[in-house]
């Protein structure tokens, strides 16, 4: 399907509430006839790279080029040289638009990628890889999404998530354009801006999340708020509980990946429940597959690769049919490299990235995400993050990294054996005064060691 309209009036991305970024409001008319403009001196572009800051300008720049058939790639305002020039290189953008200013960076070469946007992602090995996404699957998104969500024109969205990933892009500015809400993008995500902006649904990835419930004032505030939706890393059990006691209400929490759009999502209408995602949304599919390559039950126990189907699932890598070949199954199911279990009632709990947060212990097979949810429920510790090192005795050894204090490594150690199985303790506590943390809040466990 191809992820473009030929005109304005044709897009259902069309402003049809008020939109507010970082301080700059503007009505829908003038969104519309601004968008309108800039679409019409992009004819004739290739692929459009856009310095994602956190503007007017940026979001505008995104649905100029889908509604005139143009590719956009939103660039990480902070990204280093090397990432920025492996990006624009990649994905063959013949244009920049800066500030707000389109300026050429070579001559088209007319093979534009059929595409809507094209986002990068990084993986654990070599350099971030382009995933064209289009329009189709973005709708697809968003309609299971307003399903679960309750999500309609009546909302005011309010969140601070930065425009050049799914979250904040995607969901946080196609979302209430496509549902025709309205949007308040409160340029820095902090507790206070969220409180002030008195919205009835808000998005916030878990950093964000525990900086609201640490502030208890901003958190009461936003009793007034239909939904919260966290997402892009697991919640901590100590921010749900504080939430729920302070602002009413716990976050749903939701699940999903670049090259998926998100796939599995709590409901708005069912009760909350801590270190779920909830169920697969309308028209998504999801199943476990052992190590073994067998189907693993959905029994809420049994741990397997977390495979999805669905229409919003990307066709393919740009210019990695390698890695295309590798993220599909024979039968045409993504392999999300994510660990989770099923159960009965199809609600889905993640256990960590199959890569480094699925540790084989002494003959066990332990999730880290449980032991760091475990670790977090000690009242002396702020942060935690839990990965598997090399141990000539029990093939890997757990190792927790944390910030905390009025603590001891045997106090934390004897924690966690209590409020899990023996083996899942860690072996070793490591205190650390942060986390290292990309820009959505997730823990880069590969710079932990």
């Amino acid at each position: 399907m191809a992820g473009y309209f030929q005109s304005v009036e044709s897009s259902p991305f069309e402003a049809k509430a008020d939109v507010s970024i970082n301080g700059q409001s503007i009505p829908a008319d003038a969104w519309n006839e601004q968008v309108a403009l800039l679409a019409n001196q992009l004819v004739g572009v290739g692929v459009l790279a856009v310095d994602a800051t956190p503007s007017v300008k940026t979001a505008i720049a995104v649905l100029a080029g889908m509604t005139c058939g143009v590719p956009v790639v939103p660039l990480s305002p902070d990204a280093g040289p090397r990432e920025r020039d492996h990006v624009l290189g990649d994905c063959g953008a013949d244009a920049l638009l800066k500030d707000g200013n389109v300026s050429p960076l070579r001559s088209s070469s007319g093979r534009a990628p059929t595409s809507a946007l094209i986002l990068y992602t990084s993986g654990t090995t070599g350099p971030p890889k382009g995933v064209p996404i289009s329009t189709g699957s973005i709708i697809a998104c968003i309609d299971g999404l307003a399903d679960a969500w309750g999500w309609t024109a009546d909302d005011t969205l309010v969140h601070g998530l930065p425009l050049h990933h799914v979250h904040g892009l995607v969901l946080g500015v196609l979302g209430p354009l496509l549902v025709g809400s309205r949007l308040v993008h409160t340029g820095r995500p902090t507790a206070e801006a969220y409180a002030a902006a008195h919205g009835s649904l808000y998005f916030g990835v878990p950093t964000v999340w525990g900086r609201v419930a640490a502030t208890p004032s901003a958190a009461r505030a936003l009793r007034s708020a239909r939904l919260l939706v966290s997402g892009s890393a697991a919640l901590p059990r100590t921010v749900f509980a504080d939430l729920l006691d302070l602002a009413g209400q716990a976050p749903v929490e939701r699940y999903g990946m670049t090259e998926t759009l998100i796939t599995v999502s709590a409901r708005a209408d069912e009760p909350r429940v801590q270190g779920t995602v909830g169920r697969a949304i309308s028209g998504v599919r999801t199943r476990l597959v052992g190590e073994d390559g067998a189907s693993a039950p959905s029994d809420g126990e049994s741990l397997g690769e977390l495979q999805v189907e669905g229409p919003g699932v990307f066709g393919g890598y740009l210019n990695r049919p390698d890695a295309t070949a590798a993220a599909f199954t024979p039968d045409g199911w993504f392999r999300t490299g994510d660990i989770a279990r099923i159960d009965a009632g199809g609600l889905h709990r993640l256990v960590g990235r199959a890569s480094t947060d699925l540790i084989k212990t002494g003959g066990y097979r332990v999730g880290a995400g449980e032991v760091e949810d475990a670790l977090l429920s000690h009242p002396a510790v702020a942060e935690a993050a839990v990965v598997g090192l090399a141990d000539d005795d029990l093939g890997q050894c757990i190792v927790a990294f944390v910030v905390a204090s009025d603590c001891t490594e045997a106090d934390l150690i004897e924690h966690v054996a209590t409020e899990l199985s023996w083996h899942k303790r860690p072996r070793h506590v490591r205190f650390v005064e942060a986390l290292p943390r990309n820009a959505m809040g997730k823990v880069e466990k590969a710079r932990l060691e």
